[in-house]
């Protein structure tokens, strides 16, 4: 089959052990970013099974109408940036492992070295000493304060059981199915949503975007944090309502961020005004991008693959396509 794989930027997944999944095929991998839906085509045009790196590349209806080939589109998790409806009507298989209980240690991981990297003023220490000068500043400890969690999900928890390895007090909000879990693992529950930005010493979030969620994090609430206060995104950038955050850090209520999610990406303006800020700690959504996990996340896209090719997709969902999809092409 013709399989293309989009935005490897590194031109890692062929070197990742689970990449012999796809040898007897004919594999394109496209380093770069594109989004301009001619080109796309051009590059796709040929396709039969597109493989997708989160959600580096939307896929809208105009592009996946002027690619007749395309059959399986494989990835893992969320798969908000593909119009599933269009993919169902069209025959075009989507699947997308959801890995269930499976968090993302890697993203967790990134999230507690921002928090430690913007607590300490890691980066700017270190620009301050590669410029010649010594220490630029005070950081401010972990220990004893308040960490709030915005989301219980996979990563949330994760991100709880750091903290409490650094002794500090953990308060949740979330969802009411959420809040019950949080409060069940022992871990104490924000009188209210206002509160909770009110009481945090660093807030971090870890919910999923949708439209439902989209903005849910206000200008109101940012308002209400202390001005020492720091937030962390690893999530969506979609999460805060647009405007609010670089509205807020200016005003100084939250004092300070670290993000690594961005409202354009790739954010390749170096004038953006979140770059800008010296309150502000960014990382080039990274959250996800180690060599574990990838081996973790491509192993089960190629094992997608690999089932459909048997004839036995999986991970589909949009189940109704089984009745309509494009027949699969000869190996």
């Amino acid at each position: 089959m013709k399989i293309s794989i989009l935005n490897d930027y590194h031109d890692t997944v062929k070197t990742l052990k689970c990449f012999r999944k796809l040898t007897g095929h004919d594999v394109e991998i496209w380093n770069d970013q594109a989004q301009d839906v001619d080109e796309l085509t051009k590059r796709l045009i040929d396709t039969e099974v597109l493989v997708l790196i989160r959600e580096r590349t939307k896929i809208r209806t105009p592009l996946l109408e002027r690619l007749p080939n395309l059959r399986l589109i494989s990835q893992r998790s969320v798969y908000s940036h593909i119009d599933v409806d269009t993919c169902t009507r069209l025959g075009i298989i989507v699947s997308s492992n959801q890995h269930p209980g499976t968090p993302s240690y890697a993203a967790a991981e990134l999230t507690w070295g921002l928090i430690l990297a913007a607590s300490r003023q890691i980066p700017q220490q270190v620009a301050s000493l590669k410029a010649g000068h010594w220490q630029m500043g005070v950081g401010r400890s972990l220990r004893q304060h308040t960490l709030g969690i915005f989301g219980y999900g996979r990563i949330g928890r994760v991100i709880a059981r750091y903290a409490q390895a650094f002794d500090m007090n953990v308060l949740i909000w979330a969802s009411e199915d959420s809040r019950i879990k949080a409060k069940s693992d022992g871990y104490k529950i924000a009188e209210s949503k206002e509160a909770f930005f009110e009481q945090c010493d660093v807030l971090s979030l870890h919910i999923r975007l949708y439209d439902s969620t989209r903005g849910t994090v206000t200008a109101a609430d940012l308002a209400r944090m202390k001005p020492t206060a720091l937030l962390v995104n690893t999530s969506r950038a979609g999460l805060i309502e647009p405007g609010a955050l670089e509205t807020a850090l200016k005003s100084g209520r939250p004092g300070f961020a670290a993000l690594d999610v961005y409202d354009e990406e790739p954010l390749l303006n170096t004038q953006d005004p979140l770059l800008l800020m010296d309150n502000v700690t960014c990382t080039p959504h990274i959250g996800f991008v180690t060599q574990d996990e990838y081996e973790l996340q491509f192993t089960d896209v190629f094992e997608q693959i690999v089932e459909y090719a048997s004839g036995n997709p999986i991970n589909v969902v949009n189940p109704d396509v089984l009745k309509r999809r494009r027949p699969a092409p000869r190996n």
